[in-house]
């Protein structure tokens, strides 16, 4: 006889827009990086890269190593 593992309900935040939900899970802790509330698909804005000091700094890396 299998055993279903427990489920509980958690609160999912996430970590771009702050925003949170409720849903089950086995886990007893989620944060997401992007949810519904602020994905482009969804939402139908753009936003700029986050990462953008990792962009220049791999211009910067690429233009010493043609140098």
């Amino acid at each position: 006889m299998t055993h279903h593992p427990d489920l509980h309900l958690i609160d999912v935040r996430c970590t771009s827009c702050g925003a949170s939900f409720t849903t089950r899970s086995t886990a007893t802790k989620l944060s997401v990086d992007v949810c519904s509330a602020c994905h482009p698909a969804y939402t139908g804005r753009e936003h700029g890269a986050v990462s953008s000091d990792r962009i220049d700094h791999f211009n910067q890396r690429r233009a010493l190593a043609t140098a």
